[in-house]
């Protein structure tokens, strides 16, 4: 009778422990939410990467797609096929929604990438030549942009000395007779050689494997041009997109954007 008692005893202690981690297991699971964001390679992909282990302690799986173009970023976005982007300034963003007929929303600013002139043929601005060729990426803002930059340096004047959506043809003084190639701004880097100089946003050119402490001269660190995440108005306002925001200005992105990138990117907030 007593092992028939004993023997009671121990399957009843063996059923409670059971029942005791089932129930452990069960209070520590945690329902998980994804959001996918698309980004530019570099420094994008790399910031998110960061905010990763903070959004996974809030529940919420961060997939990162990265693309190397300006346009498939919005037109995935457009298409709910992610539900951020983070690659772009507001101007661009603004520009590309106004022709596309989409609507995109900035949700928060992260980063300054200042555009900079990138030689591997002469080494600072006095050397530019008599008919000097020059690349500057050929999306709307961007060329303006680099232009409004040679305006800074006197290389050139425009017609309209601060509109940012301007071009070549815009220019009304060129007393070095630069001559311009307009191509996709990823192609930048890869062109150095068949030109005399570059006008390239620091992604790029980071990618590129350029130094932006290097270059002939460059914007200056408090551009208005600050890197955001994009999103929809749909969703601008979710629990996850607004966690996504928080990690994005935190302290750990701060700390890893100043010692990674030692000034060729500064933090926006």
């Amino acid at each position: 009778m007593k092992k028939l008692i004993s023997l009671l005893s121990i399957l009843l202690i063996i059923s409670l422990s059971f029942i005791g981690c089932s129930s452990k297991s069960t209070s520590s699971e945690k329902k998980t939410t994804k959001l996918i964001v698309g980004a530019s390679p570099v420094p994008h992909a790399k910031i998110l990467n960061v905010v990763k282990p903070i959004l996974k302690n809030k529940g919420i799986e961060l997939e990162i797609k990265e693309f190397t173009d300006y346009v498939t970023p919005n037109t995935a976005l457009n298409d709910k096929q992610l539900d951020a982007n983070f690659f772009q300034h507001v101007p661009y963003m603004e520009d590309f929604a106004s022709k596309k007929g989409m609507k995109l929303v900035a949700a928060v600013k992260v980063h300054v990438e200042p555009m900079g002139a990138y030689s591997t043929k002469i080494k600072s601005k006095d050397e530019i030549k008599d008919g000097a060729i020059v690349a500057i990426p050929n999306d709307t803002t961007n060329e303006g942009r680099s232009l409004l930059l040679l305006q800074k340096q006197g290389l050139i004047k425009l017609k309209d000395s601060t509109k940012l959506t301007q071009t070549p043809k815009d220019i009304t003084y060129n007393p070095k007779n630069l001559k311009f190639k307009e191509l996709e701004a990823a192609q930048l880097p890869r062109v150095l050689r068949d030109v005399d100089f570059a006008i390239i946003n620091t992604n790029y050119a980071i990618e590129g494997k350029l130094n932006p402490k290097d270059t002939l001269f460059i914007e200056d660190k408090d551009s208005p041009y600050a890197n955001v995440l994009t999103v929809r108005p749909d969703n601008q306002n979710s629990p996850e997109i607004q966690e996504l925001v928080k990690a994005l200005n935190s302290e750990e992105v701060k700390k890893f954007i100043n010692e990674k990138y030692n000034g060729a990117i500064v933090p926006a907030f």
